[in-house]
């Protein structure tokens, strides 16, 4: 019969279901090393959650990482930007310098009095 095993190493939750009631347990060493295997290869990323499916021999890795704030994206002059404050003179010149189309929401309401 399968067997799940929930607890917390480090400040992360781990979940380790075995598919068989043969399969090795899972050391806490083992885990650690999961952890630092999570750290290394997803640098700059929290890991929240760790679930380990073991079966037999193999180990599936899953890491639950927390979600990353995202800020505004925007297409300026070609380029997908948050912000410009990294930008050269001659980019900034050149935002500064280009043509913004479109109409303020005054002006599309009147284009549409017809019910369109």
């Amino acid at each position: 019969m399968p067997q799940k095993i929930e607890l917390k190493v480090s400040g992360i939750d781990v979940a380790i279901a075995y598919a068989n009631e043969s399969d090795q347990t899972v050391t806490q060493r083992e885990i650690e090393a999961y952890i630092d295997r999570a750290h290394a290869q997803h640098p700059g990323q929290v890991l929240q959650s760790l679930d380990l499916d073991v079966d037999g021999e193999d180990v599936g890795i899953t890491y639950g990482f927390e979600a990353v704030p995202f800020d505004r994206i925007r297409r300026i002059t070609g380029y997908l930007v948050g912000t410009m404050d990294r930008w050269n003179d001659a980019k900034t010149a050149e935002e500064s310098d280009r043509v913004k189309h479109g109409l303020a929401r005054e002006d599309r309401a009147l284009t549409c009095s017809n019910g369109c």
